[in-house]
């Protein structure tokens, strides 16, 4: 007997949100990491000095990327072959 691995797949109409969110997570948590470590040091309590500058920095990108993605693309586009 055979089992297939079951895939979770959203609709594409989610793809845009779905890049947003893991655009702004990923380059949120490593911009707010490199300059709270680089201010504060990367020693004991880093983690509690970065969570809230991740949490605060997610949220300004995640609406920021939203917005700004369709944008870029277009320009992109214009400058491209």
């Amino acid at each position: 007997m055979q089992t297939t691995a079951h895939k979770m797949h959203l609709p594409k109409r989610f793809a845009p949100v779905l890049f947003a969110f893991i655009m702004s997570a990923s380059l949120g948590g490593a911009m707010s990491a490199v300059i709270t470590g680089i201010n504060t040091g990367f020693g004991a309590g880093f983690v509690d000095r970065w969570l809230p500058a991740y949490a605060l920095a997610f949220s300004l990108a995640f609406p920021s990327v939203t917005f700004l993605a369709p944008i870029v693309r277009r320009v992109v586009d214009r400058l491209t072959d």
